[in-house]
């Protein structure tokens, strides 16, 4: 497995594995609510990485295996933090490639990538619906900082009164 910057080749399927994954993670009874927020993430950030990323001093990564993309993420630096924090985000992995370390490389890429970039703490969140990414993140020594209900829809979060987890690691 490689990982190496996002090219705009890599696009459409990088927009397929972000919608495949939020469909598998919707509940049943949200499924309009994430068909809302696939839709609004992909005119606000997906459809428009490169863009997306570069205003936000960040970049986004894939991860290859055999060719095929088996994983993304993305680093923007938070607005609250001058500059000294990054914020991890859309670290998703293919279904079909889970439970091979994927997920701990990308993390561990992202990690130096950010102090690569001066940063010295690296922020994320998940939901109560990742319970994988939520034991990574425990187990790679991320603290959580603070638990919060999504009420509101944006292309961070589905809104919809899902339990959203945030952490932090410093570097």
């Amino acid at each position: 497995m490689s990982i190496c910057p996002f090219q705009e080749q890599d696009a459409q399927a990088v927009q397929d594995l972000f919608v495949l994954v939020n469909r598998q993670l919707a509940p049943p009874s949200a499924r309009d609510a994430f068909e809302a927020y696939i839709a609004r993430s992909l005119t606000e950030e997906m459809g428009r990485i490169t863009a997306y990323y570069g205003e936000r001093g960040g970049g986004f990564w894939i991860a290859r295996r055999a060719g095929q993309i088996v994983g993304m993420f993305g680093l923007e630096r938070t607005a609250q933090s001058s500059g000294h924090a990054m914020e991890l985000r859309r670290m998703y992995v293919d279904p079909s490639a889970r439970r091979g370390g994927i997920a701990s490389s990308m993390l561990r890429f992202a990690e130096a990538e950010s102090q690569r970039a001066g940063a010295s703490r690296l922020e994320l969140s998940t939901s109560e619906l990742q319970p994988a990414a939520l034991e990574l993140y425990r187990r790679a020594g991320y603290r959580l900082m603070r638990e919060e209900v999504a009420e509101q829809a944006s292309n961070k979060t589905v809104g919809g009164g899902i339990r959203r987890y945030y952490f932090e690691k410093q570097l």
